[in-house]
């Protein structure tokens, strides 16, 4: 069956365009389980219809404006704002942040302040990113419209205090609300969820301190009719999830440390004692994704090992996502034959040692799936169709699909295959055929190189999937079969990675001729843009190295050598970068080890033609020891007006007044990471750089500094600016220092996630998982 059409979260006014203030009444959440119907997901574009319809043209509600605004709407005619029908007037305020429409918008004229209180404006209030959001205007907006607020998202706002977020308490019709990254204890979140008796989806933290005993009976009564739960967990504990009794959708994010602060090791034990009887009976999707750890294995085999005693009959969605090997045991064991035998999904994910070598895939059933997930599996291509499509089963309903770090997943035979050999086109082709419906696809970390035959390169199949909207390739994989005529081989040596400390030129922003003298055009005749032609629609794009690390990796200390590039990435450079300057509607793009990048030309082209890009990660690009893209960088920079967060990695970078002089043209920055191994920066040029750009809130630095340089800089900028910017976020730090990774625990997980560490984000996770 196609995938079926969900309907958005926001809800539009009707035609009359009425701005009544009606008391909201408790209802179930837009899209959730319960109205959806699919393991409680919605369908990844349902809501741009709705949104073009709030946009078109409608007939007027007909509310009486004053005469001073009548006068001037007819004195400039359809170009004053007032002028546009309720419709549209409210889809455009839809984009405003709450906390401005609520305490500035509102206050302009009567047809606006009845307008900002609309139900469709006021019943979702999103916080997350809105880095403004200062503790009296959360609190303000919450004493105007508290009563009227039925979903509120706060993820992510760290800066805020405990006695802030106690405000919401005041929110008394609140059916949804995500508190995560907030600062809670037991005892504010009991007393926040006692006023909340129609909650029904609840996102929290625990962290070290938290106490189940706390909670009070109307907390755990509120507790017992939430029905979708997303847990992150900082220590070892079951949280609230023994006192949810109704639970239909379950997320758990395991982010526990080895070690405490002060060296002692943690134990899953310290969960002996506490209420182990989770209510799973009306599952439908259970979620769980561990951060690197022994001690988060060990605590989220307590939370299946009552999971495996009895499988819920309605369970939709299964999904576990572990770094490295997470050996199977007799209880997982056991859960996942129940599953073969009594369940249907539609979302699939194992960890890949629950996967390898087993027959667990050609037993399982399947319902129409909509996200499917082998990452780091050792399933060849053959088996993958055998067991999953059946050599050609229709899956027209997948949506997403990772095959991240699947070495073999395009070839017909595991056993005989080496890492750098052609992939079988006819696999491909298979998939392509059967998954025709995909909008996200996930094929970085592993060499996929394409043979010569006709029509049969990677990038040529690839183009069949015209509704794709992110792909992640690895860079091997866009190089066109026969070495490209207008492009000489660099020399090995070039390329080389630098072993230990030795002494290395560093070269920054300097004074050169036009960067694109001698460099050639994207050429139609390549087949990486002829792909790109064939998705024009395409949001999220990622080339990645195939060998690629990180120098930052999670909860260890800072890589110092890394794996050279594949030779066929060698034939990728200049002119492939600059045919991603085709993708209009790009937002979010990550490039990392690229060695054939000679000048960064390309980049200039991506910054003139996407002019809706948000986010950009650049890393290891051209050769090991040189930073020779950056006045490239630098021309780039100056047209990205909209670009929100950059993560920049690159060995031996100079960061001196020139790159923040250009990085300073982006008049939107919120976010800037920069991770150097050996690299430099200039504190003066850094504080310039921030007092310029008005909106940045994070600025994470890790080069080959001192740490009393770092410790300088970083004290300077938060006295500068901290005050004036109540989410600000430094950390300046040496990279190689042994004192990193404690350094790293003090980060808000919401930047850290997204954009200091670095890693693959197509199809991570299925669409519209929770928000």
């Amino acid at each position: 069956m196609p995938h079926p059409t969900w309907r958005p979260h926001r809800v539009h006014p009707g035609a009359s365009g009425s701005t009544s203030r009606r008391a909201p009444q408790p209802r179930p959440l837009p899209g959730s389980l319960w109205s959806c119907g699919r393991a409680g997901f919605e369908h990844p574009y349902a809501g741009r219809l709705g949104d073009c319809e709030a946009a078109a043209p409608a007939a007027s509600s007909g509310e009486d404006m004053s005469s001073e605004e009548e006068a001037a709407a007819e004195a400039a005619g359809d170009t004053h704002l007032l002028g546009f029908s309720d419709e549209i007037l409210l889809h455009i305020l839809s984009h405003v942040p709450s906390t401005d429409l609520v305490l500035s918008v509102r206050r302009t004229c009567r047809k606006l302040a009845a307008l900002c209180l609309d139900k469709s404006l006021v019943h979702t209030v999103l916080l997350q990113k809105d880095y403004q959001a200062s503790e009296e205007k959360v609190k303000q907006l919450v004493k105007e419209i508290g009563r009227e607020i039925q979903q509120l998202n706060m993820a992510g706002c760290y800066w805020l205090s405990g006695s802030t977020i106690e405000h919401v308490a005041r929110c008394h019709s609140l059916v949804k609300v995500n508190l995560s990254g907030c600062h809670l204890t037991s005892l504010r979140l009991s007393k926040v969820l006692s006023a909340l008796q129609h909650l029904r989806s609840l996102a929290i933290d625990v962290s070290p301190g938290f106490d189940a005993s706390q909670l009070s009976s109307e907390c755990k009564a509120t507790l017992s009719r939430v029905q979708e739960l997303k847990q992150t967990l900082f220590t070892p504990s079951y949280g609230v999830v023994p006192c949810c009794a109704s639970l239909q959708k379950l997320l758990l994010y395991f982010e526990i440390l080895d070690r405490t602060r002060e060296g002692a090791v943690l134990s899953g034990q310290l969960m002996v004692g506490q209420s182990n009887v989770p209510h799973y009976q009306n599952l439908r999707v259970f979620y769980a994704r561990l951060a690197p750890g022994y001690i988060n294995q060990e605590v989220v085999r307590l939370y299946l090992a009552v999971l495996s005693d009895r499988t819920p009959e309605n369970l939709h969605a299964f999904l576990i996502s572990v770094p490295g090997s997470f050996a199977e045991s007799g209880a997982t064991k056991n859960l996942l034959d129940s599953m073969a035998r009594n369940v249907a999904l539609d979302a699939l994910q194992l960890p890949k040692s629950w996967l390898n070598g087993s027959t667990l895939l050609q037993h399982m059933k399947f319902n129409n799936p909509f996200y499917f997930s082998f990452s780091r599996c050792t399933l060849s291509g053959g088996h993958l169709i055998q067991r999953l499509i059946n050599g050609g089963k229709d899956l027209r309903s997948l949506a997403s699909l990772n095959l991240s770090g699947c070495v073999h997943c395009l070839s017909a035979d595991s056993l005989l295959r080496k890492a750098e050999d052609d992939i079988d086109s006819s696999i491909l082709e298979t998939l392509v055929e059967s998954c025709c419906n995909l909008h996200h696809l996930n094929l970085s970390a592993a060499h996929h190189h394409s043979s010569d035959g006709l029509g049969r390169h990677l990038c040529q199949l690839l183009a069949r999937l015209c509704h794709l909207r992110s792909l992640s390739l690895p860079v091997c994989s866009v190089a066109d079969s026969a070495p490209r005529p207008d492009r000489a081989p660099a020399p090995p040596a070039m390329h080389a990675v630098p072993r230990g400390f030795g002494k290395k030129v560093r070269i920054g922003v300097q004074t050169c001729p036009n960067p694109f003298v001698g460099q050639s055009a994207p050429q139609p005749a390549s087949v990486f843009w002829s792909l790109l032609k064939k998705l024009p629609f395409l949001e999220h794009l990622e080339l990645i190295g195939s060998n690629f690390s990180s120098a930052m990796p999670r909860n260890e200390p800072a890589i110092r050598n890394s794996l050279p590039p594949c030779s066929r990435a060698q034939n990728v450079g200049d002119s492939e970068v600059a045919a991603i300057g085709q993708l209009t509607f790009l937002r979010h793009l990550t490039l990392a080890q690229l060695p054939g990048m000679l000048t960064g030309s390309g980049l200039v082209s991506i910054g003139l033609q996407c002019q809706h890009l948000q986010s950009l990660s650049l890393a290891n690009l051209g050769m090991m020891g040189k930073v020779v893209y950056m006045p490239a960088l630098a021309d780039m920079l100056k047209h990205c007006k909209r670009l929100k967060d950059l993560r920049l990695e690159q060995p031996y970078f100079n960061a001196n007044a020139q790159f923040f002089q250009a990085l300073g043209q982006c008049s939107s920055l919120q976010r800037l990471c920069l991770v150097s191994r050996s690299g430099t920066l200039q504190p003066d040029a850094v504080l310039a750089f921030m007092a310029r750009c008005l909106q940045v809130v994070m600025c994470h630095m890790f080069t080959g500094e001192s740490l009393t340089t770092c410790k300088s800089l970083q004290q300077s900028l938060l006295r500068s600016f901290q005050a004036e910017r109540p989410a600000l976020n430094v950390v300046i730090f040496p990279l190689l220092h042994e004192g990193l990774t404690d350094v790293i625990r003090d980060v808000p997980m919401l930047h850290l996630d997204e954009i200091t560490l670095f890693k693959s984000r197509v199809a991570e996770e299925p669409p519209n998982l929770w928000w």
